[in-house]
Order: structure tokens, then sequence, then C-alpha cells
């Protein structure tokens, strides 16, 4: 098993008010799945994933990841684990406009002790990968809004990481480029990759090979897809 969440909850307190986001997730997720979570606007998805990408951290309960307790990390160790084990992928894409799209993948890589070189190759492998590389020297703002998710998708594979984070891969795109970028997804968890996808598209969901339902902060479905 490559995740487990163990009793987590997620509190929200502010002088007069306490809101429960998550509330008593049990979640186990093993290496190489491809997992959908679904539910309505404010069903605890988004801080599910954020708990599960370390940049929020639950109130209560265990994060388990290999055989790591990650509630138990320091600030700087979760921002090294983060960097060497998680990429992300963001609905509005999170590119800088003012670098170019082979910057943009490279800057995965600048805060890891690596040569030159090696930085190079593995930013060349990422846009050939996801059919990105005729735009290297171009702009975000040059760019269709597929391409650029495409480019984010490959900053967030570049540093290979054993798990990607998904939030909304497909919100902001057509049919086309929606499906394309499903697609890619589905080839990286082919190859191996464990991917954790937030979406409101149920067909998009049906394209993982395990569904997860959320309701007033709580898992109330887990069911494998049949694909």
């Amino acid at each position: 098993m490559l995740i487990e969440l163990n009793h987590i909850q997620r509190l929200y307190r502010s002088d007069e008010v306490e809101t429960t986001a998550l509330h008593d997730i049990e979640l186990g997720i093993g290496s190489g799945e491809f997992v959908a979570i679904m539910g309505p606007s404010g069903c605890g998805k988004s801080t599910l994933l954020n708990i599960l990408g370390t940049i929020d951290r639950p109130t209560h309960g265990a994060y388990i990841f290999g055989e790591q307790d990650l509630t138990k990390l320091n600030e700087a160790a979760l921002a090294a684990f983060r960097r060497e084990n998680l990429g992300y992928v963001f609905q509005s894409f999170n590119l800088i406009d003012e670098l170019t799209i082979e910057e943009n993948i490279e800057l995965a890589l600048i805060y890891r002790n690596m040569p030159k070189s090696e930085r190079r190759e593995r930013v060349a492998q990422a846009m050939d990968r996801v059919s990105i590389g005729h735009r290297a020297r171009h702009y975000p703002s040059q760019l269709s809004g597929g391409q650029q998710q495409r480019a984010a998708i490959a900053r967030a594979i570049v540093g290979q990481p054993r798990l990607i984070l998904a939030d909304e891969p497909t919100g902001n795109l057509d049919t086309e480029n929606g499906a394309q970028v499903m697609d890619i997804l589905q080839g990286l968890n082919d190859e191996g990759a464990t991917i954790i996808m937030v979406t409101h598209s149920p067909s998009h969901a049906d394209l993982a090979k395990r569904r997860v339902d959320m309701l007033d902060g709580q898992i109330v479905v887990s069911v494998r897809n049949a694909i």
C-alpha cells in the first residue's frame, strides 16, 4: 500500500464557529492505482487533495506514505518530501507567464541537486511524453488551453514522482482537449504512475480504475470501475 489515511479529520475553527471539512476519512491507495474523487461542491474533495499533497495538515489522524507518517514531519521535511515524491496538475495550469514552457518545466527540478545536463534531458523527455516539445521556446500566453495543460502535466512528471495529484485537470478545457488530457493521464497510469484526480466529470471519473464519492466530508462510496 502506497498511501493509508487513518481516521483523518480536518476542522476549521473561528471565534464562534467550528466547521468539519473532513470526518473520519479511511482510505488506502495502492501503488499504480488511478483514483478519481467525486462529489458536490463543498463536500471536502479539495481539502482531501490538499492533505494528500501535504499542502494542508489534518487536525486528527495519520497520513502514512510508504512507511512514513507525514503528520509527524515539520515544514522543512514536508517541503523536501513534496519535491522528491509529488507532482501536481492544476485546473488553472499555474504556469509562470514570464518563463518559456521549457523553463516552466525545468523549474520543478531546480531545487534538486542535479546537473544541468540531466535536467535538460529530463525536460526534453517530459515534453516529448506529452507532445509539447515543439512549443518549448514559447510562453504560456502563446499556447492554447490544452497545450498549457499538457505543459503542466510535463512539469508534474519531470521529477518522476511517486504520486501525481490532479485537481480538476480538465475543468478549463473543451471536450476534445479534455479527452486528450485524460488519454495522457491514462497512459501515465498504464506506465505505472499512481494518480489521484479530483473531478466533477462522471465520464472522466469512469476512466480511472477506482471512483471515490464524497458527501459532507465523508467517503460514501469507493468502487472499482469496469475498464
